[in-house]
Parts: C-alpha cells; structure tokens; sequence
C-alpha cells in the first residue's frame, strides 16, 4: 500500500548522536509540520519529568499483552522487564496524512519493520570513532565504568548491522550530518510512488492533453 509519507527507521549506537540529530531536524526542517518521531508504548514506570503521549504511552502489562495478541505493534521487544513496542495504527494514521515518520529502534526492531513495510526508509549513524564515541558517552557524566565498558560492546554489536541500512551517516561534524540527514528527506520525498500521489490531480490535467 502506497503512502503520501514516508516510515523512516534510524538507528545508532548509544552516543553517536541519533537523538540530537532528529531534534534538530524537526527544530529546523519541520515548518510544514509533515515530520514526527514516533512515540513507543511501554510498560515501565514513568520517570520524573516525563508525560504520558510525549515521551512514551504509558501501559499495563496486560494491556501490552492483548495489543501484542491483536498485532498492534510493527515491532515489540523485552529490554530489562519492560515491554516497548510501536504501534502501527498511529505510524499507518501519519503515514496516510502524508507526515513522515521517524522510528528509534535497534536493528532487530528494524528488521521486524522491514518484513512488514518493505518501502521503508532506514538510516543508520555512525560515531567518527571508537574512542570519539566512549567519550561523548562519558561525557554524559551518568554511568560507571563498568556500565560504559556495557555500552561499548553493545555499539560494536549494533554497529556490525550497519549494512542492513539504505542510508549510512557519519556523525563527526554535527551540522554536515543534520544537512546530510534532511537532504535525505527532500530526496525521498521526490521519489515517483510518492510524487505521484501527492500530484495526482496535476499529472491528470498535464497528461489530458
């Protein structure tokens, strides 16, 4: 089924900047209003500071579990004893309205997503370095050595999927790869199945001779 917007799945290590790069993107690409992140549905306590519907959608777990049994969620995982999962009514809702949509998930998540909706978009960031990267995370001043040492591995695991990726961005200068991920948008949002969607009254009246 073809759609007015776009799915976009992006993906990172933890400190290759991932999350400050789409901020930016809606802060300084967005006047149309036609890009969003998707806000996930889990089953942890909410934090302080956090809102229900702008940070995540707050669930039960046996809430969680009938719209897992009913297939709401593109993708669902288990991380330390909570359950996040998106869902698809609300990305297919967007997607619709022609509003493109960005998806923060590892690339297990990402595959799921990719078996259900193949024309999908996915992007993945890579830190400059091994060493630039442990130390924007410590820089974070938030975990511990040990936790840090966690964090490495996990980014060198993440990173061996980057193939897996349509698109592959560098983070060393910020403000190269904020133009390089917005470039990307514009570019998708050329492409035929979409332009020939959003213009179809246009390509009509040109082609009626």
């Amino acid at each position: 089924m073809a759609h007015l917007g776009t799915l976009y799945i992006v993906s990172s290590p933890s400190g290759a900047g991932k999350s400050s790069l789409l901020s930016a993107l809606l802060a300084q690409h967005n006047d149309d209003q036609r890009m969003q992140i998707s806000v996930s549905h889990t089953t942890r306590a909410m934090r302080p500071g956090e809102a229900d519907g702008v940070h995540y959608h707050f669930v039960e777990v046996a809430e969680f579990q009938r719209q897992i049994d009913r297939g709401a969620f593109f993708e669902w995982a288990q991380v330390f004893g909570n359950f996040y999962g998106t869902s698809r009514e609300t990305i297919e809702r967007c997607l619709e309205q022609g509003i493109d949509v960005f998806l923060d998930i590892d690339w297990q998540g990402a595959r799921q997503v990719r078996d259900q909706l193949p024309e999908a978009r996915s992007i993945f960031i890579l830190p400059p370095s091994l060493p630039i990267l442990e130390q924007r995370l410590r820089g974070r001043g938030q975990d511990s050595d040990d936790v840090i040492r966690g964090r490495m591995a996990e980014a060198v695991a993440e990173m061996s999927h980057y193939a897996e990726y349509d698109y592959l961005i560098v983070n060393d200068d910020f403000a190269t790869s904020l133009q390089q991920l917005a470039s990307i948008i514009q570019a998708e949002r050329a492409r035929l199945p979409a332009q020939r969607l959003r213009h179809a009254e246009l390509l009509d009246r040109l082609l009626a001779g």
